[in-house]
């Protein structure tokens, strides 16, 4: 007990300590975008030539380059002013050091990553570049670097103890590792903490069945936030959708994006232009790395989703001499606190999981290998990919990319679209039949390892008849093989199917209308089902006025339904009483994979229709009741799903609730088009997960190019573009990003020039190739 108390004093003082150096992000003073430009470092930068950067009142830059090194150069700059201090935030949790900013709260976090190790391929990925790609990196790290060093001090700097380390390229990998997070890690780590019941070979098979969603892991806050780190930073959901050129009102091509990730401000996604000898293209970037990952060129648009293709394999380790495996011990750094010491073990199977103390226990070790761990090279391939020409040339770009597995779409200036896959994987032939762990020591699980296949060996599709192609992490065609088995529910991309199907032309708006739809088919037949179920309870339908919404519900979770409330807090107390009913209140986690869409749109009616009529009887009058009186207070959808702007300092003990910019209702769900993602409803709730990056451009039209994030395109604290996009978003408007140069002119009216320093490049950088 004495010793609990000084800890919570201890812990006390520690987060009052961080408030008072954290004042100046807790209140930061309002700024202009005059401000914002003129605190650019210009001074100093090494440029070869003169560089014009202009920015658009959203401080959207448009970076105009004589050389591509220049450009380079003025991409990591403007990544550093605008987003310095979440790139530096983002490798101390990619690196496992965010105990050095947060203190011991994030200990076992940083245990965990360092055993994921996201770094460890990076030196190997570096050395492998082509020259062509290694000067380019290198020229963007020196004007991240400038930025970071010769800028000003974030507003959260204080509070976070942020230092001016330059970053390295190996620093870059290992980011974009972090972004390539294998989201099937969440479902393992789900099913781990079943793994030895009774009845764990019916949850695999009924998981293999059903598919299975973003699971998060349950076992406590820290085990709940590392899971929020590595389904928020990861490339992890998505709609995308392209049209052929004879589908189209334009008369060409379109393309259409719309990502889901974390919902947390600043978003992951920074939108710039770009023009210079080897590019012209704009789109949107992962902060901290020198390529789009969606975009639009002269000569094409793309755009992609998460395969959820498995890209890792779970390995009981346990027969291994103790000789295979290597052990090393990690000291953590831990903020006005002392310092940890953690052991990390790896075999040639990949690191010991188990060894996490987030991890649920397993009677044997377990080590993970993932595709991550091995020396892909995705830079070059989207560095490659912005420069293609047409729908060939882009799917040639991707020889040799590996994570995380992308469903990419791609639209070209002669009216052809694409689908390819492109993802490195171990070339399986089937699926486990026990569980996702497989046996170290058996050639036939290993062996796919050593037989690794690339896009150049998946799947292509291009022009279909119908000429539009959709994805939304749905499940690949059965002549992909075996390239993973927990994919996204199908709810989503059927419905961007329909409403393309339905359209004789498709124009750039009716795209737009498609990614703020919020209908779900599953939502209503689940619905209908239930309802049926109820009218035949003997006596009559009960709470009939309450149930009356559902009668002839579509499935649209619109902002204002009464239908959508009435829905899920039925569904709230049906799902946990029919597992009740069977056994499972003791022994299934209620946030493990069965609590998942999938599960429920393909279980729930089997399940209640298995139980003994008495039984479901009892069950369903009960939870009509219950229902009745808790959605009582909340006559619309909105009243209860909200969309909450936040920074991610929210995650911070006693203060976090100051760094909400807002909550708004809004409509959406699970797996809508425009995703809102929620559990099971007991009561107003935040969607902390979905939509929240919009991406179409039109290839008839150069300026045909319209982009929206939520949040903004700064991430300074106070910014007048830290939140502005908030606006444009709820009401479905964009940014346009042109190509033409007089209409960049036009509507980038802000003007940023670098020049070249009094001394020549060649005595500043004796020896640097220039590119």
């Amino acid at each position: 007990m004495r010793h609990g108390g000084r800890t919570g004093a201890l812990m006390g003082l520690l987060t009052l300590a961080l408030g008072l150096l954290g004042c100046s992000a807790l209140a930061p003073p309002e700024t202009t975008v005059a401000a914002r430009l003129a605190t650019l470092p210009t001074r100093g930068a090494a440029v070869e030539r003169p560089v014009a950067i202009r920015w658009n009142d959203h401080l959207v830059p448009w970076i105009e380059a004589e050389t591509d090194g220049d450009l380079a150069y003025a991409l990591g700059l403007v990544h550093g002013h605008l987003r310095g201090a979440q790139v530096a935030l983002l490798r101390l949790v990619a690196r496992g050091r965010l105990s050095e900013v947060a203190g011991p709260f994030t200990t076992d976090i940083d245990h965990s990553l360092r055993i994921l190790d996201f770094g460890r391929a990076a030196p190997e990925v570096v050395r492998r570049w082509p020259e062509e790609t290694r000067t380019f990196v290198a020229r963007f790290v020196e004007g991240l670097n400038h930025a970071v060093r010769s800028g000003p001090r974030p507003p959260e700097a204080g509070l976070l103890g942020l230092d001016r380390k330059p970053f390295t390229p190996e620093d870059l990998v290992t980011i974009g590792r972090l972004a390539g997070t294998d989201i099937n890690w969440l479902a393992y780590f789900s099913l781990l903490a079943e793994r030895g019941r009774p009845d764990f070979a019916r949850l695999w098979q009924r998981t293999l069945e059903a598919g299975t969603g973003q699971s998060r892991p349950g076992g406590g806050t820290q085990a709940e936030l590392l899971g929020d780190i590595l389904s928020g930073a990861s490339r992890s959901g998505s709609n995308s959708m392209a049209v052929a050129a004879h589908r189209s009102a334009t008369g060409g091509a379109l393309m259409a994006n719309d990502p889901h990730l974390g919902l947390n401000l600043p978003n992951l996604w920074l939108i710039a232009g770009v023009r210079s000898p080897s590019f012209h293209a704009v789109g949107m970037m992962v902060p901290g790395l020198p390529f789009f990952a969606i975009g639009r060129s002269p000569d094409i648009a793309w755009g992609g989703t998460n395969l959820r293709a498995a890209a890792s394999d779970l390995f009981d380790v346990g027969s291994l001499p103790p000789v295979e495996i290597r052990t090393q011990e990690t000291r953590i750094v831990r903020r006005l606190w002392p310092d940890a010491t953690r052991t990390v073990r790896t075999t040639r199977h990949g690191p010991i999981m188990t060894d996490s103390p987030l991890v649920p226990a397993q009677p044997r070790p377990l080590a993970l290998r993932w595709v991550g761990h091995e020396p892909t090279d995705e830079i070059t391939a989207l560095l490659k990919a912005a420069r293609a020409r047409d729908v060939t040339e882009f799917r040639d770009a991707f020889a040799g990319f590996g994570v995380s597995p992308q469903n990419m779409l791609v639209a070209d200036r002669a009216g052809s679209i694409a689908h390819l896959y492109a993802a490195t994987l171990p070339d399986r032939t089937g699926i486990p039949p026990d569980g996702p762990v497989l046996d170290a020591a058996d050639p036939a699980a290993t062996g796919p390892w050593t037989r690794l296949r690339d896009s150049r060996d998946l799947p292509f599709t291009r022009d279909p008849a119908d000429g539009v192609l959709a994805s939304a992490n749905d499940r690949p065609p059965p002549e992909a093989g075996t390239l993973g088995w927990f994919f996204s529910d199908d709810d989503r991309v059927r419905r961007l199917r329909t409403r393309l199907a339905a359209l004789p032309k498709v124009t750039p708006e009716d795209l737009a209308a498609i990614q703020a739809d919020t209908r779900s088919a599953k939502a209503a037949a689940l619905a209908a089902e239930l309802l049926t179920r109820i009218d035949r309870l003997p006596g009559g339908t009960p709470e009939a006025e309450f149930l009356a919404p559902l009668r002839g519900w579509d499935g649209d979770y619109r902002v204002d339904a009464r239908a959508p409330v009435v829905f899920e807090f039925l569904l709230a107390r049906i799902v946990p009483a029919i597992r009740a009913a069977n056994g499972q209140e003791a022994n299934g986690s209620p946030r493990g994979p069965e609590s998942g869409w999938n599960f429920l749109t393909r279980f729930t009616i089997p399940d209640l229709d298995a139980l003994p009529p008495e039984r479901a009887e009892s069950l369903l009058r009960t939870a009509v009741a219950e229902a009745a009186g808790r959605a009582a207070p909340y006559p619309a959808w909105g009243d209860v799903h909200r969309l909450r702007a936040a920074h991610w300092l929210v995650n911070l003990p006693v203060v976090g609730e100051r760094f909400v910019a807002g909550r708004w209702p809004v409509g959406g769900s699970r797996e809508t088009p425009m995703k809102t993602s929620h559990g099971l409803v007991e009561g107003p709730h935040d969607a902390t997960f979905g939509s929240m990056a919009r991406h179409v451009s039109d290839m008839a039209d150069p300026d045909g190019n319209w982009f929206t994030l939520f949040g903004g395109q700064d991430g300074w604290l106070g910014s007048p573009a830290y939140a502005d996009q908030i606006a444009l978003w709820r009401a479905g408007r964009s940014v346009r990003l042109p190509l033409t140069a007089a209409r960049v002119t036009a509507e980038f009216p802000h003007l940023t020039r670098l020049t070249p320093p009094e001394r020549t490049a060649a005595a500043l950088r004796p020896g640097r190739p220039r590119i």
